[in-house]
C-alpha cells in the first residue's frame, strides 16, 4: 500500500505507525487466533470526526480499504483486516461530551468503555441498562457496530435500544447525523438503525447520544439449581412467559459450573444453575416469590435470592469468568469457536436439550451458558486441535447447532454479530433476496467497497 496519501491528512506522525508491535496489535480479535490473524498496512489512531472524515475521504480516492478498531473484544473477526489497508483505531476518541440528566440521555465518543458511561451518570442517579458483561472492556463503539447486549437484555433490551442518535462518517467522508433527541420519532426511514450493528461496512461512527434510566432502589439477585439443564431451561422460560418481572437470568450447565469452580476455586454445586437478578423500585419481595413458586414447580432443589450485597457479587463473579474458564479447563481441549445463537423464548430448553444430545452423539464437550431470559445461548465445542477428526466433528457439531437454531424461528448470531465467522449462514436465516438488498445498501453507502470490506456479507455467488 502506498502510505504517501497519508502525508497530506495533517496528523500527527505519533498517531500513524506501521511497526509490526502495532501491526500485529490489530491483527486480531479476541475471537481470532494468532495465527489467522491479518495484519494492516498501517495503524491510524485519529482522535476528532474531522480526521476520520479525512481519513475515509483519501482512502475512498486511492481505494485503500478501512477497517474500523476499537477494544478488540468481538469474537467474530469483525475488526480483522482481511485485506490490509488502514486499521482505523478509535480509541482516543474516547470523550464524554455532554451528560444531559434532565433529559436522561449522554453522549459519547466511540473510544468511551461502557463502564465510563456508568461512572459519568452514576452521580445522578443514573446508569446505562443494556451494559453488556464485557462493558468494562469494550468500548461504545464496538457495542454500537455489533448492536451488543448482555445479561440485562430480558428487562432493558440491546444497545440499539438505547440508542438516539448518531454522528457517523461514510465512505467517501460525508459526515451524517441520524435521529434526535426526541425519546421518539416516525421522521422518515431509520438510519439510526441502519448503522447499528453494520459492524464498520457502511459508516463509522463518531458519537453516539444515548439514552440512560434511574437506578433501581432495589437490587436483589441469587440462583436456582435443577437436577436438568432441560428443567433449569424450561423454568426460565416459564418464568418469562408468565410475566416475572426479570432483570437478569442467567443458565449455566453443570459442566460450566465445574469450570467455573476448577477456574475461580469456588465451590458452587456441580448442577444446572439459573444466575437471577431484580431490579424494582418497590414491591420486589413479590416478584421473588411468583418467580420461586414457578421454579420450583420444575424441580428447582435450591432458590437462595436476597438482597443485594457483597455474597451477590461474587455469584454474578462465576457467570461473568465462564468465558476465562474454558481453555484453562483441560490440557488436550480448546475452544474450537464462540457460539451465541439465539431462538424464540418458548423453544429455548428445547434447544438446549438438542446441544446436549448432540454433545453426546458427537463425542464432544459443548457446556453451555447465556442469557436464557431472551433465549440466547453461548455454546462452546471444545476439540483437539491435534486430532483432524476432533475439529471435523466439532465444526459439524457448530454448523448443526447454527442450522437447528435458525430452523427453530431464531438467528444464527444473537450478539456477537455476523463478521467472519458467521457469513455462511447469512443466506438461510434471511434468504438471497434480503442478503441482496444488503448488497444494495452496502453498494449505495460504500461503492468502491472499502469499509471494512469482507465481512458481514458472503461471497457473491457466480
Amino acid at each position: 500500500m502506498d502510505h504517501s496519501f497519508l502525508d497530506d491528512l495533517s496528523l500527527d506522525s505519533s498517531r500513524i505507525s506501521t511497526s509490526q508491535s502495532a501491526l500485529a496489535g490489530h491483527s486480531t480479535d479476541w475471537g481470532t487466533r494468532e495465527e489467522d490473524g491479518v495484519p494492516p498496512d498501517v495503524v491510524v489512531w485519529p482522535i476528532s470526526t474531522a480526521e476520520v472524515s479525512a481519513v475515509l475521504a483519501a482512502a475512498n480516492e486511492h481505494g485503500v480499504p478501512v477497517t474500523p478498531y476499537a477494544a478488540g473484544t468481538s469474537l467474530e473477526g469483525n475488526p480483522v483486516p482481511v485485506e490490509g489497508g488502514i486499521s482505523l483505531d478509535l480509541t482516543r476518541m474516547n470523550e464524554v461530551v455532554d451528560v444531559r440528566p434532565e433529559d436522561l440521555q449522554i453522549d459519547v465518543q466511540p473510544g468511551v468503555l461502557g463502564s465510563e458511561v456508568d461512572d459519568a451518570v452514576a452521580a445522578d442517579g443514573l446508569f446505562f441498562p443494556p451494559l453488556p458483561s464485557s462493558g468494562k472492556i469494550s468500548t461504545i463503539g464496538g457495542m454500537l457496530a455489533n448492536d451488543a447486549s448482555g445479561m440485562g437484555t430480558v428487562k432493558y433490551g440491546e444497545v440499539r435500544d438505547w440508542t438516539l442518535a448518531l454522528e457517523v462518517v461514510l465512505a467517501d467522508g460525508t459526515v451524517l447525523r441520524t435521529g434526535s433527541r426526541a425519546a421518539k420519532t416516525s421522521s422518515g426511514y431509520n438510519l439510526t438503525e441502519l448503522f447499528v450493528g453494520s459492524e464498520g461496512t457502511l459508516g463509522v461512527i463518531t458519537e453516539a447520544t444515548l439514552e440512560l434510566a434511574g437506578r433501581p432502589e432495589q437490587i436483589w439477585g441469587g440462583r436456582a439449581t435443577f437436577e436438568t439443564v432441560g428443567d433449569a431451561s424450561a423454568a426460565i422460560a416459564d418464568a418469562v412467559q408468565s410475566g416475572v418481572d426479570l432483570a437478569k437470568s442467567e443458565l449455566l450447565d453443570a459442566r460450566s459450573v465445574e469450570m467455573v469452580n476448577a477456574h475461580l476455586g469456588t465451590d458452587l454445586p456441580v448442577r444446572p444453575t439459573a444466575f437471577l437478578e431484580f431490579h424494582a423500585n418497590h414491591g420486589i419481595e413479590r416478584e421473588v416469590e411468583f418467580c420461586r413458586a414457578i421454579f420450583e414447580s420444575h424441580g428447582a432443589d435450591r432458590f437462595e435470592v436476597e438482597e443485594s450485597g457483597p455474597e451477590m457479587d461474587a455469584l454474578w463473579e462465576a457467570r461473568e469468568e465462564i468465558a476465562h474458564a474454558l481453555d484453562p479447563y483441560r490440557e488436550d481441549l480448546s475452544l474450537l469457536a464462540p457460539g451465541d445463537v439465539t431462538v424464540p423464548i418458548g423453544e429455548y430448553a428445547a434447544l438446549i436439550e438438542f446441544i446436549a444430545d448432540l454433545a453426546d452423539e458427537r463425542d464432544l464437550l459443548i457446556p453451555c451458558f447465556g442469557h436464557a431470559g431472551d433465549g440466547n445461548v453461548h455454546y462452546n465445542v471444545m476439540v483437539d486441535r491435534d486430532d483432524p477428526d476432533s475439529v471435523e466433528r466439532g465444526k459439524r457439531a457448530s454448523d448443526e447447532i447454527v442450522a437447528h437454531a435458525i430452523d427453530l424461528g431464531g438467528t444464527a448470531t444473537g450478539e456477537h454479530g455476523i463478521g467472519l465467522g458467521k457469513q455462511a449462514y447469512l443466506r438461510d436465516e434471511h434468504g438471497a433476496s434480503g442478503v441482496e438488498t444488503m448488497r444494495t445498501i452496502k453498494r449505495a453507502l460504500d461503492p468502491n467497497g472499502i469499509l471494512n470490506p469482507g465481512k458481514v456479507l458472503p461471497a457473491e455467488e457466480l
